[in-house]
């Protein structure tokens, strides 16, 4: 016979123990975290997440780039980075069928470049194959030369990650970039984690005075802690009493700063900082902060430091600034053009 009591019973203590289970969990999740710290350098570079999975980074045709090459580059003895060079729109018919030495060659008459690095959960495609083709259309358009490249531990590229490999990967390609272009003006353009790669290499080029002719950061923040903080996945821990020890100081312990704050004070070239206003996963705030933080630089006085922000009802969030139509009219007064 049927008992209302009994079931209530039973479904109360069903809850219960759900209740139960899912606050082990919660409590699980940092203690696991504290004394694993490899895990927490792996939620920050998100490497071994690839979308799309089934893509071929050897034939960028594939993904809409017809005047794209596919070639790789050893940083040091021992370890290959997978590179993608695209040329210029109105190569494109010269492009066709050509091999390596047409494409480095193609640099030696090259007008202007990009050195584009990516941030973390992708590739050199930037978060995705649509985002690549079409973001490096319009750079090609522009008249731009693009390299973009894998950090190792990424898409086909050697190796793990870690913020010093980044930063030397990202060094090594842009002096083999730089004494292929016969004096063109080379720029450096970092999205997401890729800004905090992008002022660790201009910081050091600067120190070298070797500074790059610009510095584009698309979706920045200020350095990696305030941005773990900051980020949708730490909602449910932020306010937990030991955020910070349990977190943040497992990030550091991994030797993972991005520092991007500090490295303002030591970089000397024009920047352009990009940013919606909707971007959930970089915050807004962060950007503007960065920007704030450049504006009030030393060594970048006398420099040009833009920030441009793109309005939340234009819905471009974290990934899609590419979309603007205004994103050729903007680079072309910013200082890398």
């Amino acid at each position: 016979m049927f008992n209302p009591v009994l079931r209530r019973r039973s479904v109360w203590w069903r809850l219960r123990r759900l209740f139960l289970a899912l606050m082990l969990l919660y409590v699980f999740i940092p203690v696991i975290v504290k004394l694993c710290p490899s895990i927490q350098a792996k939620l920050v570079f998100l490497n071994f997440v690839r979308v799309p999975y089934f893509i071929d980074l050897k034939r960028p045709l594939d993904q809409g780039l017809n005047h794209t090459h596919n070639f790789y580059l050893e940083p040091e003895p021992g370890v290959r980075v997978g590179v993608w060079h695209t040329v210029p729109a109105h190569m494109w018919r010269d492009a066709q069928n050509k091999d390596g030495h047409w494409f480095e060659s193609s640099l030696g008459s090259a007008q202007s470049a990009i050195l584009y690095l990516h941030g973390n959960a992708g590739t050199s495609l930037p978060a995705g194959a649509a985002l690549t083709a079409v973001l490096f259309q319009v750079l090609s358009a522009l008249g731009f030369h693009v390299i973009a490249f894998d950090y190792r531990g990424w898409g086909d590229s050697d190796g793990s990650p870690s913020e010093l490999s980044m930063t030397s990967d990202a060094l090594f390609i842009y002096h083999w970039l730089k004494v292929r272009l016969n004096k063109a003006p080379l720029y450096v353009w970092g999205h997401s984690l890729g800004t905090g790669v992008a002022t660790n290499v201009v910081r050091r080029l600067c120190d070298r005075d070797s500074p790059p002719d610009a510095l584009i950061l698309e979706s920045p923040f200020t350095n990696i802690r305030e941005e773990a903080k900051s980020h949708p996945f730490s909602m449910v821990y932020r306010f937990l009493p030991g955020f910070d020890w349990f977190f943040l100081d497992t990030i550091s312990a991994n030797d993972i700063y991005f520092a991007s704050d500090d490295n303002v004070n030591h970089i000397s070239c024009p920047v352009l900082i990009l940013h919606a206003e909707d971007d959930a996963v970089v915050p807004f705030h962060l950007g503007k902060k960065l920007y704030h933080a450049a504006s009030r630089s030393q060594s970048l006085s006398g420099h040009k430091v833009q920030f441009v922000p793109f309005d939340s009802s234009l819905s471009y969030k974290h990934k899609f600034i590419y979309r603007s139509p205004e994103l050729a009219h903007i680079l072309r007064g910013s200082p890398a053009h």
